[in-house]
């Protein structure tokens, strides 16, 4: 049939030629309709069956599609007359999928066929329910939502015709009210505008700090800065509630499904099941915080339960320091595991489920190399039929280490979409394992494991990145070979950042070369470097529900993760004074015996939220940036003729002498110090430090040169060429006395320059802080 042809036929079902052409690019919903318009002779069935049979063939679902005939003959007898009839008859044939046949009396009656509600209906219940709002309707009249009175009349009568609802809620109100008054008419009076500049600007400011105000002590799924919530992100998903997972789309029912999934929700008591499965050969990276975000952040937003499943199938690459960073990364984002637990847990399974899949011909022994069987659509082996026992021997061989590496796998015997013919399920290792030591010399691989852990923990909601939709019919097809509960796979597209370089291979690399200092160098984007630059948890949480999910593949820039930082440490981190490139200022008219002491907030929006001591006195220091003895045009801080206040004093200085060393480097301005309430207004207030304590202050920028390091295209030379050379800059600051007893991990904002978090290398001799960010205003002036 030609494309005009099809169009025409479709156009039979009361679509415009538009819409018939729009639905012809839809393969699947196409066939469907064709199927239908061949059971069902639309100009002689009830009129408008054509657009019930158009919305039928959008909504059914694979697993029913073998009852198209059953529904159609329900459409074109008038039984199935409205969308709402035809939703329920697809609900009903979903829910009893794994009946042999449809019982009649059942599905008639969860279709209300035959049902007839009549007008007489619909005005009792619209009265009924109006007599409950009575006295709000008189109040608030025609801006009254009336589609709370339908909402309760449509539960009430399931059957009825929506528009004669409608049309009855809209008679009786105009009965009970009248027509419509000028006021009724009138626009809705607008609610408080915010206030522009002032008080009430600062108040409003003020408060909305308050409302978006993060704890450290509970650093998990919670969001700031307005940006949606993890939690509340992760209960719009439209996944399956557990035990209906035939309701999926492509998810593959079969005879046992049923029983399966009543056995299924025994043993999980109908709560969610998630699970986070890394590989333990490796540091976690900001890719990862998405996948721990979307597991432990769905089970918890619908009081589930999400295992951390170590996926240690490959001995040669598992070092022990990486079970235990992935955990310190979980539960630094904030979350719990339910249960940790091993794929290695259930080898003994795994193999015995090996050899069922042999003895139903499902798996075979194969001794065709790894290069031979890479790439796509590969030869197909020439072992794929050996016989049974013949497999069933050489697996028990390989198992006990007769077989020498690389000359034998067990596979299986599909082919994935990606064109990947009868992927490798175990293949031979000679190298201990970690937890079962000697025992193997045979490792499943993912393909082959990954289904069946996520089968006997029993999961009802397997996440993962969209490069694993490829392999989601062998994940159905292994489980139901074995006949097994079946979990449902859901993708989601992984994260990938720009500017930076998140393979374990790569980051290696840069260690080696001396690029970086190793997996948690602040400068690279793996979770401990991300903890040690002083990124908090709910920042990287936020940054992560920022994103939403979808299925969608993309990158972002890493401005986007600074940004939630800073909302998050704009209400965490308390404000102190610390200068980076100290020049030194003596007040010459300092008439005090000793230093004066200023009690300053920590957050001066906030005062009640606590303060420190700062100290001045007749020597202090300010950046050297401060002070311009030439300055630009514009430049609003010290000058030899402009003065400037001092933050958190009651002073504002000008120059009296600049003393310079033999170079002609300044070294020190002489000022005098007036009352800020006699002085003249300064263009700018200035932090400073007085009576300080040496730090050490690194500076990071970023590490690539390029948005892409990896691209070929981009970085011809390749990734380790687009390194900067001045990535790391450590100065020796000044700083208030107040920071001497921070702890490692610490925040806080130094005024005027950015947000600093104290570094593991403290020793009581010697303070460190990183730059987490900068602050987003332009310091320049």
């Amino acid at each position: 049939m030609t494309p005009e042809e099809t169009v025409e036929k479709l156009k039979l079902l009361g679509l415009s030629e538009q819409k018939a052409k729009e639905t012809l690019k839809n393969v699947n919903v196409t066939k469907i309709l064709l199927a239908a318009l061949n059971e069902v002779d639309v100009q002689k069935a009830p009129t408008g069956a054509g657009m019930l049979l158009y919305h039928l063939a959008t909504k059914i679902k694979p697993q029913i599609t073998e009852n198209l005939s059953f529904l159609c003959k329900y459409v074109a007898d008038g039984k199935l007359d409205s969308t709402l009839r035809v939703d329920a008859a697809l609900e009903y044939l979903l829910n009893t999928v794994n009946e042999s046949t449809v019982d009649i009396g059942k599905f008639e009656d969860a279709c209300g066929v035959g049902v007839s509600i009549t007008p007489e209906q619909i005005e009792q219940a619209v009265e009924k329910h109006m007599a409950q709002y009575k006295q709000e309707l008189l109040d608030k009249r025609y801006r009254f939502n009336s589609g709370i009175i339908m909402q309760a009349v449509r539960a009430e009568l399931k059957w009825a015709d929506g528009k004669a609802i409608k049309s009855e809620v809209e008679i009786q109100i105009l009965d009970l009210l009248g027509p419509k008054t000028e006021a009724d008419l009138a626009p809705v009076p607008k609610t408080d505008k915010k206030t522009k500049g002032g008080e009430g600007a600062k108040k409003s400011k003020k408060e909305n700090q308050q409302d978006n105000k993060v704890s450290e002590k509970t650093e998990s799924s919670d969001s700031t800065g307005g940006a949606i919530s993890m939690m509340d992100l992760m209960k719009k998903l439209p996944f399956h509630a557990p035990g209906e997972n035939y309701k999926s789309d492509g998810y593959v029912v079969t005879p046992n499904t049923k029983k399966l999934l009543e056995e299924h929700l025994k043993i999980t008591g109908g709560k969610v099941r998630t699970r986070f499965p890394p590989e333990p050969n490796g540091i976690l990276h900001i890719g990862h915080a998405k996948a721990i975000n979307i597991n432990f952040g769905y089970a918890a937003a619908h009081d589930g339960v999400c295992f951390l499943r170590y996926d240690d199938t490959n001995p040669e690459k598992e070092e022990e320091k990486f079970f235990v960073g992935i955990k310190d990364m979980v539960e630094w984002l904030g979350y719990k595991p339910y249960k940790i637990t091993h794929s290695s847990d259930y080898f003994d399974q795994l193999y015995e489920w090996a050899v069922q899949l042999i003895k139903k011909d499902h798996a075979y022994v194969c001794h065709q190399k790894s290069e031979e069987i890479k790439g796509f659509n590969p030869p197909p082996s020439p072992w794929r039929n050996r016989p049974i026992e013949e497999s069933l021997q050489l697996f028990e061989d390989m198992k006990n280490g007769k077989i020498d590496e690389g000359d034998a796998t067990l596979r299986m015997k599909i082919t994935l979409e990606e064109g990947k013919q009868d992927p490798v399920a175990y293949r031979i290792k000679f190298i201990p394992h970690h937890r079962t030591g000697n025992k193997w010399c045979i490792y499943p691989t993912y393909d082959y494991t990954h289904c069946l852990c996520d089968s006997i923990e029993h999961i009802t909601h397997s996440l993962c990145t969209k490069e694993f939709q490829s392999r989601r019919s062998s994940y159905y097809w292994l489980c139901n070979a074995l006949d097994i509960y079946c979990p449902v796979q859901w993708e989601y597209g992984r994260l990938n950042v720009n500017y930076t370089v998140v393979s374990k291979r790569k980051i290696a690399k840069l260690i080696d070369e001396g690029v970086v200092n190793d997996w948690d160098d602040p400068r690279l984007y793996t979770l401990t470097a991300l903890r040690r630059r002083g990124m908090p948890a709910a920042a990287v949480n936020s940054f992560c529900a920022g994103l939403g999910v979808t299925g969608a593949v993309g990158a972002v820039d890493p401005v986007m993760l600074d940004a939630a930082v800073r909302d998050v440490l704009n209400v965490t981190a308390p404000r102190t004074m610390v200068v980076l490139e100290p020049l030194k200022i003596t007040i010459t008219n300092y008439t005090g015996t000793g230093p004066i002491v200023y009690t300053v907030p920590d957050f001066p929006t906030e005062p009640e939220r606590g303060s420190h001591k700062v100290v001045f006195n007749k020597v202090l220091y300010i950046e050297n940036s401060d002070f311009k003895e030439q300055p630009e045009k514009g430049y609003r801080r010290l000058t030899p003729t402009q003065c400037v206040g001092l933050r958190h004093s009651e002073f504002v200085i000008k120059v009296s002498k600049v003393i310079k060393d033999g170079s002609g480097k300044v070294t020190e301005v002489e000022c005098e110090a007036e009352n800020v309430t006699s002085a003249e207004k300064p263009k700018a207030f200035i932090h400073w430090v007085a009576d300080p304590v040496a730090i050490e202050a690194r500076l990071y920028e970023p590490l690539f040169k390029h948005k892409n390091p990896e691209d070929a295209n981009e970085v011809p030379a390749g990734f380790l060429s687009d390194c900067r050379e001045d990535t790391l800059k450590v100065v020796t600051a000044f700083a208030d006395q107040s920071l001497t007893s921070a702890s490692v991990y610490d925040k806080f904002q130094f005024e005027r320059i950015g947000f600093f978090s104290v570094d593991p290398d403290t020793t009581k001799d010697k303070m460190v802080f990183n730059r987490t960010v900068s602050l987003k205003e332009d310091t320049g002036k």
